[in-house]
């Protein structure tokens, strides 16, 4: 019997996918290693910038990561004191995320090495191939699966 390609993975969704993942992600570590920062934790800051106190929940949700890793990723961060991690007032049951002052300096000094990295991939790739990707990509969230539903 003669393998099909999906029988030898090469047609695999999951797999092209991770591994452009993992080779764009350690790129853009290697870019941000300077500051001290993985490009995780550089997006989790961009979001808390962005959006102000959260639910590490809604944190999640943002970045699509599971609620567990989320507060996991939170903890080095919480440690360095780029992030504080509080239990929320108006529901004891939650925590609140948010940047500190020292979040907001090396999320700055951080912004240029991720510019750099993000317009040397472009280049390479193709700026209107790089925001196709980024629109397929983000369609692929709205396919219906529930990968953290309890």
């Amino acid at each position: 019997m003669t393998p099909t390609p999906t029988d030898r993975g090469d047609a695999c969704n999951n797999l092209a996918l991770r591994k452009a993942a993992r080779y764009l992600g350690a790129t853009y570590d290697k870019a941000l290693a300077p500051v001290g920062l993985r490009s995780t934790q550089f997006s989790i800051l961009q979001k808390l910038h962005s959006q102000g106190e959260v639910t590490i929940t809604q944190l999640a949700d943002m970045i699509a990561m599971d609620r567990t890793t989320m507060a996991s990723n939170l903890k080095p961060l919480a440690r360095e004191g780029l992030v504080t991690v509080e239990t929320s007032p108006a529901d004891r049951r939650a925590r609140i995320a948010a940047i500190t002052p020292e979040g907001v300096v090396r999320l700055k000094e951080a912004l240029p090495l991720w510019r750099a990295v993000q317009a040397r991939f472009e280049d390479n790739f193709g700026t209107a191939e790089a925001a196709q990707l980024r629109a397929a990509l983000n369609a692929v969230l709205d396919t219906g699966f529930e990968p953290w539903a309890e």
